[in-house]
């Protein structure tokens, strides 16, 4: 379980080889003890970098796998955080119907558990959703309710990634003062707690021309 934190623990801050090396050794190990519920948890986390590298096909292999292990070891939790997360990657292969019900599906798990930061998380990626498809109104409602929740229990991440996706949807309707101000205040958070947010957000602002960081 140590191996499979720290392996999430450098996947958050952009150490993909590492992160990859670290969940391989966790999987390794639990295939070794026999603790499906440990094997279940590395293999997300691995999709999760394999998704991140593009790795596209052996995300989804490593998610479905996870979920089957949580399915059969009774883990509603763990089910929502596989579904969210196959989503992601179904977005990105431009699955959007699969991964609105799978992103869907997420968020009925998390409230049925009351998992807050999970509510947000998938309200989030379904805002994600709505602006790849070009429904910004929903985008908007959909991470104006995340950023409700991220506020409300102080949860900094989710916080700048609702901010980022109101700022993207304002940006795509060419609204460009409000995705300024939505976007400079989702910097100033992944700035502060130094996750790689703040280079694609800074990005994105220089590209368009916008406001400078604002940190």
């Amino acid at each position: 379980m140590a191996l499979a934190t720290q392996g999430l623990i450098l996947q958050l801050i952009g150490d993909h080889r590492a992160a990859a090396g670290s969940l391989e050794q966790a999987l390794a190990l639990s295939a070794g003890d026999g603790s499906f519920l440990s094997r279940a948890i590395a293999l997300n986390c691995l999709g999760v970098v394999q998704q991140e590298t593009g790795e596209y096909e052996a995300a989804i292999a490593s998610q479905q796998q996870a979920f089957a292990l949580f399915r059969d070891f009774g883990d509603l939790l763990g089910q929502a955080n596989c579904l969210n997360d196959v989503g992601l990657v179904q977005q990105e292969t431009g699955d959007f119907e699969a991964a609105e019900a799978s992103h869907r599906q997420a968020l009925e798990l998390f409230r049925e558990l009351d998992r807050p930061l999970g509510e947000a998380e998938a309200l989030n990626r379904l805002g994600e959703l709505a602006t790849r498809t070009s429904a910004m109104e929903r985008a908007r409602e959909l991470h104006g309710q995340a950023l409700a929740i991220a506020r409300d229990l102080e949860l900094a991440f989710e916080e700048a990634r609702a901010l980022e996706g109101l700022g993207q949807s304002y940006l795509q309707a060419d609204h460009r003062a409000e995705a300024a101000d939505y976007l400079q205040q989702a910097l100033t958070i992944y700035a502060r707690i130094g996750v790689p947010g703040a280079r694609r957000v800074e990005d994105v602002l220089k590209d368009h021309e916008l406001a400078g960081p604002a940190h």
